[in-house]
Order: structure tokens, then sequence, then C-alpha cells
């Protein structure tokens, strides 16, 4: 139904709302309550000084009875409806819904705004409990004393009598674990609460390489000036560790490289063109793939192209650089959906893979996609190539052809994709017994 034909069943919410009568606000606007009521139930279209009366008996602007609810609150209606695989929605009345009830209406909305942020969080932390190593091993360790405790602790509460030199040794080493358990578990959660209030700590020096990549906007304008990657660095890892800043200087100086190799502004000129096309830039510029996907990757906030994200991995599939998009992140500790076309190019070397992504599950934007496998050094006589797998990732415009966008997951413990032959785990956000493996 129309947006301009529900301004009647707006104005009788609205009546409702104030607990006028119609006979009431008929007689205050001048007409008859019969001419009222076919208004109300849409039959007669109202415009004019009649609707500016009625508006003002209501205490309402003319705009709020002839547009009712904004089109982004009707875009989440139906988004809301959309998400959900079991919605009996009826979609093509979402604008009849947000006008007769745009209380209800607002209240859905901000429901699903918090359902999103939800989800958010619990991958984000699903990811931490899966995947944080310090974590894991502090549990690990809290776990094991908490056994060598209960242990000691079982013999000591046996009938008999013990030996007083061995009951002195249950007794020291029950003090000295407990001892060990409590250190341990003020250390958990000092490490927990440092997360809490927005710390930046890092647990790998991977995490520390890339938090300065993050906070760079993962643009270093000293690079493209020509700098050396060794100054950047040391500028840069002054807090770092010495395995991260070693991990900086080699992630810089291959960045140094590939601004040297495509300076930027003959780079943006050419993007303004052609947009984020991997493929038909290295073409114009004679390069490799996996170095304009990086270039590009590499490029100001501001750049024509838009937001551009990357993901590396090495020949093992573990991941060694990662620019998230908002409508695709990417784990912070690795584990992610085998279902990326960044894992089958590692069976493909030098043959690029174009596909069209979307999480499963939600109604973020659809992106594409391209990857490519590598090698990763100058190949040497009778060894197999070191391959390094690089996809990029860019919002999709819409496809002339309709192309389906293949669905896929962050990682299998917060994926909502049912029947996927590549899951390793049940979902936290679906019915396990609908989960193929």
């Amino acid at each position: 139904m129309p947006r301009d034909t529900l301004t009647g069943s707006r104005i009788r919410e609205r009546r409702t709302i104030l607990g006028l009568k119609q006979a009431d606000l008929a007689r205050q606007a001048g007409i008859s309550a019969s001419y009222l009521n076919l208004i109300e139930h849409n039959r007669r279209r109202i415009g004019g000084k009649l609707l500016l009366d009625i508006a003002q008996v209501l205490g309402v602007e003319p705009s709020m009875l002839t547009e009712g609810a904004e089109a982004a609150l009707i875009a989440t209606l139906r988004e809301a409806a959309s998400a959900s695989r079991s919605s009996t929605a009826e979609l093509d009345r979402a604008d009849e819904f947000a006008g007769r009830f745009p209380g209800w209406a607002r209240l859905l909305a901000e429901a699903r705004g918090r359902v999103e942020m939800l989800e958010r969080s619990v991958e984000t932390l699903s990811d931490r409990l899966a995947h944080d190593p310090h974590l894991a091993e502090t549990l690990h360790e809290m776990l094991s004393t908490v056994t060598a405790i209960r242990s000691a602790a079982s013999i000591l509460a046996e009938p008999g009598e013990i030996d007083p030199d061995w009951q002195r040794r249950f007794h020291r080493n029950i003090y000295e674990d407990s001892a060990r358990l409590a250190q341990s578990s003020r250390a958990l959660v000092s490490y927990l609460d440092s997360e809490g209030r927005g710390a930046t700590e890092s647990v790998t020096p991977l995490e520390e390489m890339t938090a300065v990549f993050a906070a760079a906007g993962y643009h270093f304008p000293a690079l493209e000036a020509g700098q050396p990657p060794e100054e950047v660095a040391a500028g840069l890892g002054r807090d770092l560790s010495d395995s991260a800043r070693a991990l900086l200087r080699r992630a810089l100086r291959r960045q140094a490289a590939d601004a040297a190799a495509l300076p930027l502004p003959v780079l943006l000129e050419a993007v303004a063109q052609l947009g984020a096309d991997p493929l038909a830039l290295a073409r114009r510029f004679d390069s490799d793939p996996a170095r304009m996907m990086r270039r590009l990757a590499a490029l100001p906030a501001d750049a024509p192209c838009g937001p551009v994200g990357l993901a590396i991995c090495d020949a093992s599939g573990a991941l060694t650089f990662g620019k998230p998009l908002p409508d695709f992140p990417i784990p912070r500790f690795g584990a992610d959906c085998p279902l990326w076309p960044l894992f089958p190019a590692l069976s493909r070397p030098m043959a690029v893979l174009a596909r069209r992504l979307r999480f499963a599950g939600r109604q973020g934007s659809v992106v594409q996609a391209y990857a490519v496998a590598q090698p990763a050094a100058l190949p040497e006589p009778n060894r197999d190539p070191i391959l390094e797998a690089h996809m990029m990732i860019a919002p999709a415009a819409a496809p002339a052809g309709g192309e389906p966008a293949e669905e896929v997951g962050v990682t299998c413990r917060i994926c909502a994709r049912l029947g996927c032959p590549a899951r390793r785990e049940p979902s936290l956000l679906g019915d396990a017994r609908q989960q193929e493996f």
C-alpha cells in the first residue's frame, strides 16, 4: 500500500492515542463524522486546509500524517523480517504497519539494532574464548591446579592414619597449589578487566603489528613520500615487543616496495577510472594481482574506490594479515570460514578466483572478493614453491544478471548457515540439530 494512501490510518491512530472520539475530531475540524470515518479508513483522500485543520487538532505536523514513518524505519523493518529464516511477516505491508503503529515500529527497529549489536558481541567473545592463547593457557593452568588440590585433599580425607611426613607434604602441596591458583585468578581477572576497559594489550606479536596498521588506517603517508620503512617502523614500534617490531619492519618494507612500484597519484587516477578491480588495474600497470590487492587495501580512506579489505594467509592457511570491512569482519585469532575463496586459491596457484559473498544470517551488503595464491619467494631448483594467498574484498555493485551471492561465515562457531558441508562445529547462533557435519 503506497505511503500517501495511509494518511487516514495515521489520523485514526493519533486520534485514538489522544483519546478523542471520532465525532469530537470531526466537529473541531468542521466536517461530518461520516466523512471523517471515510477518511480514517483511507476511502477518501485528504489535503489542503482540511489536512492542516486536522493536524492542528491532533497536535502534529501535517507531514507526520501524510509521510508517516521515515523510509529508514520501514527499511529496517523489512531487513528484520528478511533476516529471519522462519519469518511469515507481510513485507509488502511494512509501510502500513509503520504508519498505523509508529511506536511499535520504532520498538522493533530498536530491537533489530540491539540484536545486531549482541550478535557482534557474541562473535567477538566466542572468537576470543576459542582462540585467545593467553586465556586458554591461563584457564588450563587453573583447571590443572584445581585438580591437583582436589587430589591431595581427597587423600587427606580418606579414613585411616597417614604418615606425618606424607601429611606435611600433602599440606604443603595444597598450600602451594592454592597460592598458585590465587595468583592465576588475580592475573586472569586483571587481564579481562583491562580488556573490558578497552585496553589495547595484544597477546601475540602478529596482533601487536596489526594494531599498529589499524591505528594508522592501514595507510602510511611517510612510506608514500619515500621515507625508509625502517625509520617508520622505529617510530611506530617503540612500545612493541621485539618479535612484533620485526613483523612490523617486514610488513612496512613490503608496503614501501608496493608504493614505489605503484605511485599513489598515478594509482588514484587509474582507480577513479577503473574502480577497485585488481585485475583491470594489474593489466593497466603490468603488475601482479597480489601486489595490486595490497596496494588497494593501503589507499587512504578518501580514495575514489571506497573501502577495501584484505586477508593474507600462508601456505598452512593461517592468517598473517587482515584488514576487515564493516560488512566483512575478519576473526582476530584465525579459524576463518573455509568457504572463503582465500583458501581454495591455495590449490590453484596463479588463478584469480572472483566471488560475490554475503554472510549467512545477516542483512549486510554483498561484497566482491578476489583471491589469488602466488609464490612468496623466488623459486629454487627441485623445491616446491612456498605459496601465499591474498583475498581482496570490496562492496559489490548490483549485478546486471542478478548473480546470487555465496553465503559464507566468519567462523563455524558463530555461523548461522545450515547444512554446510564445511562445518567444523555447531554454531552458537543456530539449532545444532539442524547443522550438518
